[in-house]
């Protein structure tokens, strides 16, 4: 596991080091303690994934089309 806080990865160190989380939790050779760790560290994960995906769908869909359909711009989304 990475010793960087989860809510100071990029959706993709996040996504990669989840994926790290499942695959030892999955082959089941971690101690009872080591899994609760692992487990409490992939929902964090999991969570802050789902967090910078919802950010990138909102910027996405607050982009500005012009009469042709091609962006112009962005408005502001609240909150980003």
């Amino acid at each position: 596991m990475s010793d960087t806080p989860v809510s100071e990865m990029s959706f993709e160190d996040a996504m990669k080091e989840l994926e790290q989380v499942v695959g030892q939790l999955e082959r089941g050779d971690v101690a009872l303690e080591a899994s609760i760790a692992l487990y409490e560290r992939g929902a964090e994960l999991k969570k802050r994934c789902e967090t910078k995906l919802k950010e990138a769908e909102e910027k996405v869909a607050a982009l500005t089309l012009d009469g042709d359909g091609k962006p112009t711009g962005t408005t502001p989304v609240d909150g980003l």
